[in-house]
């Protein structure tokens, strides 16, 4: 047995595609999650870069940008009929009152397991139409959400450092 032991994405190492490409977007998912463990509420809304880049903004762009992939695109829900943002655009960023770590993760979690009962209904194959790029097949999706949440983990993985040093997982 490897020590230390195989993370969930390392024990699929020779699994179908669609095993690794769950498996991937769950282990970006469970990083970005671990960037948010300590830290302070302050530290995690406070802006130290220019954009509106901050660790609870993070964790809530990546809330609405699943919502959008999975619950609006994939589901072909109705925005209406979707609480919270579900475009993922300049205004998933911005932090209301009430957005403490705590609701924001509670969040992100309720979401995440959505998303992956809304994609368990789906083969990889299965394409719906995209406005923007006509169709869309779910492969595609865990793709794109893939790179999208380990693009912000990396962000998440530089602020983290900037506020407090702490790096790793």
């Amino acid at each position: 047995m490897p020590t230390p032991p195989l993370w969930p994405e390392e024990l699929v190492s020779t699994g179908a595609e669609r095993e690794v490409l769950e498996a991937f977007l769950d282990c970006q998912r469970r990083q970005i999650k671990a960037k948010l463990a300590g830290v302070a509420e302050e530290a995690a809304r406070r802006r130290i870069v220019p954009s509106k880049t901050t660790l609870a903004g993070l964790i809530k762009h990546l809330t609405a940008v699943e919502r959008n992939w999975f619950h609006r695109q994939l589901a072909q829900r109705d925005p209406a009929g979707i609480p919270g943002n579900s475009r993922g655009d300049d205004q998933s960023w911005e932090l209301g009152p009430d957005d403490t770590l705590d609701h924001l993760i509670a969040e992100y979690d309720k979401v995440c397991q959505e998303s992956r009962r809304i994609a368990a209904g789906f083969t990889l194959d299965d394409a719906v139409p995209s406005e923007r790029l006509g169709r869309v097949s779910l492969r595609w999706i865990y793709t794109h959400m893939i790179e999208e949440t380990a693009q912000h983990a990396g962000h998440a993985d530089i602020l983290r450092e900037l506020i407090d040093g702490a790096t790793g997982l």
